[in-house]
C-alpha cells in the first residue's frame, strides 16, 4: 500500500519514505509519496531520492498496481533496495506550475461552460479541448473574465462523495473524456470558492494551488478548431 502524501498536502516538497518494492522495468515504488503520478492530464512528477550512500534522479512518476506509485528514474544507475529508508524531493517549481495551471483550467471550465473533451496540463502552458461548434467572438472578454476570477482570490478546497451520490450528480462530470478519479468507492470533488461565492465544483484527482491568487496574471493562446463541434483554447502565464 502507497499513501498518496501529495493528495493530503500538495504543497509538501520533501518527505521520508521506505522503498516496498522494485519494478521489473527499474522503477521504485514507495510506502508514502509526495510525487503525482500522471493522470487526468497532468504530468508525473520529477524529483530526487537520496539514500545513504547512493541519490536517484526520478524523472516522472506513474501509477502502478493497485494504489501503488512507481517512480520512473531518468536514467540507469543502481535502485534503492527494499526496505531502504530514504528521503524525496519535488522538483518543486515544476509541480507548484503544474498547480497553477490546473487551476486555472477549473477557471477556464467556468468561463466556457461547454462539456470538455479533452486537456493538457504543463509547466508553462496548459489547454482544454471544448464541445463548442461556435468560435470564442471575443477572446478578450474570456481573458478579462479568467483574470477576473483569479483576481477574486477565492480558497480551493476539497470535499469526498460517494460513488453513488456522483452517479446520482452527472451535472457535476464536466469531462467527457475522462473518467472521474473513483477511490475505494469515494470519489474526490475540487471546491472553488464557498457558500455564495463558489463558483466551481468537479471531480479531480490532480494537484491545485489553496488560492486563486497564487496562480497570477494569464492570457489566451491560440485558439484552434478541432474537428466540427471541438475548438482547443490554450492558457499561459503572462
Amino acid at each position: 500500500m502507497t499513501l498518496h502524501l501529495y493528495r493530503d498536502d500538495p504543497y509538501m516538497r520533501d518527505a521520508k519514505g521506505t522503498v516496498i518494492a522494485q519494478t521489473s522495468e527499474g522503477g521504485v515504488v514507495l510506502d508514502a509519496t509526495i510525487f503525482y503520478p500522471t493522470g487526468g492530464g497532468q504530468p508525473g512528477d520529477a524529483g530526487m531520492l537520496h539514500w545513504e550512500g547512493g541519490q536517484l534522479e526520478i524523472a516522472t512518476a506513474v501509477k502502478g498496481e493497485g494504489d501503488h506509485v512507481v517512480l520512473v528514474p531518468a536514467g540507469p544507475g543502481p535502485l534503492p533496495e527494499v526496505g531502504c529508508e530514504l528521503r524525496q524531493s519535488l522538483d518543486w517549481e515544476r509541480r507548484y506550475a503544474h498547480m497553477k495551471i490546473h487551476t486555472a483550467l477549473h477557471l477556464l471550465s467556468v468561463v466556457l461552460p461547454f462539456p470538455v473533451t479533452g486537456g493538457s496540463i504543463g509547466a508553462e502552458k496548459g489547454r482544454l479541448d471544448f464541445k463548442m461548434e461556435e468560435p470564442i467572438e471575443d477572446r478578450d472578454a474570456v481573458e478579462k473574465a479568467l483574470n477576473d476570477l483569479v483576481g477574486r482570490d477565492l480558497p480551493v478546497s476539497e470535499d469526498w462523495i460517494t460513488e453513488q451520490e456522483l452517479d446520482a450528480s452527472p451535472g457535476l462530470v464536466k469531462t467527457m473524456s475522462v473518467a472521474p478519479p473513483r477511490d475505494s468507492g469515494k470519489v474526490r470533488l475540487v471546491r472553488i470558492g464557498e457558500g455564495e461565492t463558489q463558483v466551481d465544483l468537479q471531480p479531480c484527482g490532480g494537484t491545485h494551488v489553496a488560492r486563486l491568487g497564487e496562480i497570477g496574471a494569464l492570457k489566451l493562446g491560440k485558439l484552434e478548431k478541432k474537428g466540427r463541434e471541438n475548438r482547443r483554447v490554450n492558457i499561459t502565464f503572462v
